[in-house]
């Protein structure tokens, strides 16, 4: 059985492969023991081809994954897995799942691989969506987030950052730790779709964990001087936190993953991994909860009326 999952919208096409391993291990695969991961480009095609054969551990069925497929430019192993997918060789207890983001390789036996699965019957691609698909789509990331938004606020953010699933996806998960509990609205959107603060934010949250108070208070105020409100600010650090946490967590059980595959597992962009990661390295998992319990404890606070929001985030800088 070959499934093909392709297309521009990576985002989409990542949570589907994602959706089709979690499925396969909850029916055939609980322990894991057949569910093996490879990529066409970096892995020796001999291995990945050995996997396509091996049978099944103590199963009656096996998980394949190969990703990149159509980016290697080894044309000998494309040309083998075009005779393999055209002659029906892949063993039927074995379940290929290939997965193709943007990035194809120029040999001509790319272009004759890709119309063969692309004729498939497990075969899905994955276009960005627009329009009232896309509206749906943000929709229901909202309600996964547990979290409401205003029509008005739905259609700016598909107007405004529709062309990138990935960025807006990270959006979503900021405007609803942002919100707690009360609906989305244009205003807020309108803040969080400014890059550059969260890059400042990002600084600042380096220079919190590096040590530096002085940078980190200097980049604070220089925010507030141009006008960011303390609860946006104070928002971003929560969600940054909140990230370093959940990083820190899969770093001390997994350290042999890359950066790529803890994108994957965690569901963020790799770019946001791989700029979190240097910080993640910096402190333990301990510290990094203490500090989220110290804004936690904020969050807290402001929504019972306990404290100026402002003070509140100067304080914190400085106990850090």
């Amino acid at each position: 059985m070959i499934i093909f999952i392709h297309g521009p919208d990576t985002f989409r096409s990542r949570q589907y492969l994602k959706e089709q391993v979690e499925k396969f291990k909850i029916a055939r695969d609980p322990q894991g023991y057949n569910v093996v991961f490879a990529d066409a480009v970096s892995d020796e095609p001999g291995k990945i081809l050995g996997e396509i054969s091996s049978a099944p551990f103590l199963a009656d069925k096996r998980m394949i994954v190969v990703e990149n497929i159509l980016a290697c430019k080894d044309k000998d192993f494309m040309a083998t897995l075009i005779e393999m997918v055209k002659n029906n060789k892949v063993p039927e207890s074995n379940v290929v799942l290939f997965w193709q983001g943007e990035d194809k390789s120029k040999i001509k036996e790319v272009d004759e691989l890709d119309k063969l699965l692309k004729k498939e019957k497990y075969a899905k691609e994955f276009d960005m969506l627009t329009g009232a698909q896309l509206s749906v789509w943000i929709k229901q990331e909202f309600v996964k987030s547990k979290a409401t938004v205003s029509m008005p606020a739905l259609n700016f953010l598909a107007q405004n950052a529709g062309g990138d699933m990935w960025r807006l996806s990270s959006l979503i998960a900021q405007l609803s730790a942002y919100a707690t509990g009360r609906e989305v609205g244009v205003e807020g959107v309108k803040l969080f779709l400014d890059e550059k603060v969260d890059d400042n934010v990002f600084n600042m949250v380096e220079a919190v964990v590096s040590g530096n108070r002085k940078q980190a208070y200097k980049l604070l105020t220089e925010q507030r001087r141009l006008g960011e409100e303390d609860g946006k600010l104070f928002g971003l650090i929560l969600w940054q936190f909140r990230i370093l946490v959940n990083l820190r967590s899969l770093f001390e059980t997994e350290d042999n993953l890359t950066a790529d595959q803890m994108a994957k597992q965690l569901g963020l962009h790799p770019f946001v991994v791989k700029k979190n990661l240097a910080l993640v390295k910096r402190m333990s998992s301990a510290r990094l909860k203490e500090i989220y319990e110290m804004l936690l404890d904020i969050d807290k606070k402001i929504k019972t009326g306990r404290g100026d929001l402002g003070l509140l985030v100067d304080v914190l800088v400085g106990r850090l």
